[in-house]
């Protein structure tokens, strides 16, 4: 059985409706998303900041009671070295 006109024109419009919230909703998405820039800074931020954990640490065993500021901070030298590490490791994740 053939549909009537009116039906058809409801639901033509429901596509219309339909096809322009897409749209809307397309072009919102687009404008909140920023392209990323140049991530070439990275790998050198990454690799300066696992080295300076590292050679904090190993100062630290070797020489820390020669180093005044070292044997004031004690036990927070270890947390220094870990942290430092951790961050190189928090921005290696923006590797790409």
């Amino acid at each position: 059985m053939p549909e009537s006109k009116v039906r058809k024109e409801a639901a033509e419009k429901k596509k219309l409706a339909k096809r322009a919230s897409d749209a809307e909703h397309k072009a919102d998405l687009q404008r909140h998303v920023v392209a990323p820039g140049s991530r070439r800074w990275v790998p050198l931020t990454f690799i300066t900041l696992g080295l300076l954990g590292v050679s904090w640490l190993v100062v630290y065993y070797v020489a820390g009671y020669m180093i005044p500021f070292m044997s004031t901070l004690g036990g927070w030298n270890i947390g220094i070295g870990m942290g430092l590490m951790a961050a190189a490791f928090a921005v290696s994740t923006l590797w790409k």
